[in-house]
This record gives C-alpha cells, structure tokens and sequence, in this order.
C-alpha cells in the first residue's frame, strides 16, 4: 500500500521552476489576503465585494492545484504565499481599526 503511495507522490527537483514557484507565491499571498477581506465581507454584508472575492480564491485556487498536483514541491510556495497573505490582511485591518479609535 505504502509503496504505491510513494510511487504516486512526486517531488520532481528536475522540473521545479523558481519563477513558477514564485508565482505560486504570490497567487497563494493573493488567495489568503481575499480569505479574510471576503471573510470581512460577508460579515459587513457587503454582497458583491463577496462574491467578487469568492470568485477570485476559488480562480486562483484552481491554479495552485494544477500545479502541485504535478510537482509536490510546490506545495511550499503555496503554503508560504498563504502564511504571509493572511498575516499581511490581519496587520493590516489591525492598523486601520486602531487608526479610527
């Protein structure tokens, strides 16, 4: 069982591009900045905001799984690019809650 596991898993270093992986990045930085604006969104009931941001995550989502479906390695871009993209939205609405008190 296991073995057909690891025969099914690639982490393919021949055919990992930096600049893909870069872009993978940024894509997954995108997607998780719109998590939290379209979590905002939805609270503040601001309708179309919403349902443009869904459709944006769910686009660039599309992306990122074609990608790491063929190499695994980027699978780390991807999680990187989501760590930072979430950091950078909730800094970012802190300082401009604390800004208007």
């Amino acid at each position: 069982m296991f073995e057909s596991l690891t025969q099914n898993i690639t982490l393919d270093f021949n055919n990992f591009s930096v600049g893909l992986a870069l872009f993978i990045f940024i894509a997954y930085f995108i997607i998780d900045a719109l998590f939290a604006y379209y979590t905002l969104s939805i609270t503040g009931y601001h309708a179309i905001t919403a349902a443009t941001s869904g459709f944006l995550i769910y686009f660039l989502l599309a992306f990122g799984v074609i990608n790491y479906v063929e190499n695994y390695l980027y699978v780390f871009p991807l999680a990187f690019g989501s760590w930072f993209g979430t950091y950078f939205m909730v800094k970012k609405e802190k300082r401009q809650e604390t800004s208007f008190t």
